[in-house]
């Protein structure tokens, strides 16, 4: 068991890292918080994805080496190549993530001129009762 546990030791690397992100989005009353935590859980997902893709023993990128489609093209081994999807998904995940990332921050910045807090709570307390509204300044 303990075997398989560290034959497997990414996975629960991964499995770490997801758990402390969704903790952040689901423990943290601060919005900021909340954001780097979906951050985190993103992270993890992008590094199980491009684990995946990785292959041991010497595999190398599809590149084909030849000239042209003709009789004389050798057989393609496809165990000695990469999968190259994993990667290119995730770089288009990545690419998606820090524009979310990029928006999320810029709504941070408005919920803050109008509230001036970013805890979640005093600003349900705003929505629920205006009167409860503290200037600032």
């Amino acid at each position: 068991m303990l075997e398989y546990i560290l034959a497997k030791y990414n996975f629960w690397i991964y499995v770490v890292l997801m758990m402390i992100g969704l903790y952040a989005m689901m423990g943290k009353r601060n919005l900021v918080k909340k954001l780097i935590g979906m951050n985190i859980f993103q992270t993890s997902i992008i590094l199980f994805f491009v684990s995946t893709g990785v292959k041991k023993g010497g595999a190398t990128v599809p590149i084909l080496m030849g000239h042209g489609h003709g009789h004389g093209q050798h057989l393609i081994q496809v165990a000695d190549y990469l999968n190259p999807l994993p990667h290119v998904l995730m770089l288009t995940a990545i690419v998606v993530s820090i524009a979310t990332t990029g928006v999320a921050l810029a709504t941070l910045i408005l919920i803050y001129k109008r509230y001036h807090t970013l805890e979640e709570d005093e600003i349900m307390a705003i929505r629920k009762d205006p009167s409860a509204y503290k200037t600032l300044g």
